[in-house]
């Protein structure tokens, strides 16, 4: 959510800003509201204030409706604040009204992108910043994950559909193993870096999809558990980001930097028909989040977000993994973001690279929303800012390990930072 005094200050480059994003929403509108809004705020208090003096009934000259005169409680005064008690009533039920259109209008306005961020209406827009590693050439038709898996018998598709339905799965075997590997020495690697390691719920109040960013725009994405009114989040950055909620943090103490692990539930709405065979989009998967809270610097933030970037880049040089960095444009990034990095992995069967991790600098967006604050060094009370990144989520990085260390014979090397738990160096067919 964006401070109302700053939409008011920069009402042009919020109007783009939104258009750039290919969001509509009426600012003007929203101004309005605004200013009938502290109109209406005002009347109110200045009722209220005219109306205790009533109440005191000192006999001593004072201030009503800005008029020094005697006060008593003589019957026309009386009668007087119970004229301004249902004044306030009815000012007050209409700023009620007010108030109740001008936050649904407030909690539409998307974020202001950064200036490095490209304009574009899509992705054909978004910049290719740098690639690492090259593609494997292979002396053979390599097979796409979804044959490979069933050769080796490492994922039962059918079998997860019959249990839970359309994009569901087992991963067996290697598979299993390969999942749990992967977490597990990403999350290891950022804790060594100094990240609070948290096993995070993925069962969570609105308030936090709320804070989040993720609600209004896309609640059509989320799984809503009706009879509890509760809801499954998509990634640990949804309770992670609200972690410190309502809360009033020590500046000294910040950046606050997590790496969560959660189990992540999306319905893929309007998805449909795209990626529907094999691991790359499905409704439950395994994640490692990386989570920043910081204090209100610019700057430093960017610098975070780069550091995210390369934390995520170094889990797939030490898998040997290529891949490449985009720098989403401004109809791509979604609305809460101030910039926003796309980490894609090379995927064989699909002749191109594949998101793998996704890398997001919100500014205070978030934090207002969550209401997370810290006094700084001078006394002022601040907004903190928000970062998160994908470090790993599986089973979508399986695709780009399986069919980049595919071999001739059908067998899959094991990637070598993964074999001491994985426990072999090749996997074979069982048959």
């Amino acid at each position: 959510m964006l401070d109302i005094k700053f939409i008011r200050e920069n009402a042009q480059k919020v109007k783009k800003a939104a258009k750039d994003k290919n969001r509509e929403i009426d600012i003007d509108k929203l101004l309005k509201l605004d200013e009938e809004r502290r109109k209406l705020i005002s009347e109110i208090e200045k009722k209220r204030a005219t109306r205790n003096v009533l109440g005191r009934g000192t006999g001593k000259i004072a201030t009503l409706d800005f008029q020094p005169v005697i006060v008593t409680q003589d019957k026309e005064h009386r009668e007087h604040g119970r004229k301004l008690k249902e004044e306030i009533k009815q000012l007050e039920k209409k700023l009620s009204e007010v108030e109740k259109e001008y936050s649904v209008l407030l909690f539409q306005v998307p974020n202001v992108p950064d200036p490095s961020v490209p304009v574009g209406k899509d992705a054909s827009k978004n910049d290719p910043k740098f690639k690492w590693g090259e593609p494997p050439k292979f002396d053979f038709t390599p097979l796409d994950h979804i044959e490979l898996a069933k050769r080796l018998d490492l994922v039962d598709f059918e079998r997860g559909t019959k249990v839970g339905g359309f994009r569901s799965y087992f991963l067996k075997n290697e598979a299993a193993l390969l999942e749990m590997a992967v977490l597990t020495y990403t999350f290891k690697k950022l804790v060594g870096k100094g990240y609070i390691p948290l096993i995070a719920p993925s069962l969570v109040k609105e308030f936090t999809l709320f804070g989040n960013g993720q609600f209004p725009w896309g609640r059509e994405e989320v799984y809503h558990l009706e009879k509890d009114d509760m809801y499954l989040a998509g990634t640990a950055e949804v309770p992670v980001t609200a972690y410190f909620a309502n809360e009033m943090l020590t500046e000294k103490d910040l950046p606050k930097k997590f790496v969560a692990f959660s189990p992540c539930f999306r319905r893929e709405a309007g998805s449909y028909g795209k990626d529907t065979k094999g691991l790359y989009r499905l409704h439950q998967f395994n994640k490692i989040e990386q989570v920043i809270i910081n204090k209100a610097d610019y700057e430093g933030s960017l610098a975070l977000h780069e550091e995210l970037l390369k934390n995520s880049e170094e889990v797939l040089q030490d898998l040997k993994l290529p891949y490449r960095v985009m720098l989403m444009c401004t109809g791509d990034m979604g609305e809460p973001q101030v910039k926003k990095y796309d980490v894609e992995t090379w995927m064989p069967s699909r002749g191109a690279y594949g998101e793998t991790m996704s890398n997001s600098f919100m500014g205070d967006f978030q934090t207002r929303r969550l209401n997370i604050r810290y006094r700084d060094s001078k006394g002022v009370v601040q907004f903190t800012h928000s970062l998160n990144n994908t470090a790993v989520a599986s089973p979508r990085i399986l695709i780009a390990i399986l069919e980049n260390y595919q071999q001739k014979d059908g067998s899959v090397v094991v990637p070598e930072m993964l074999r001491e738990f994985v426990g072999k160096e090749t996997i074979t067919s069982a048959k």
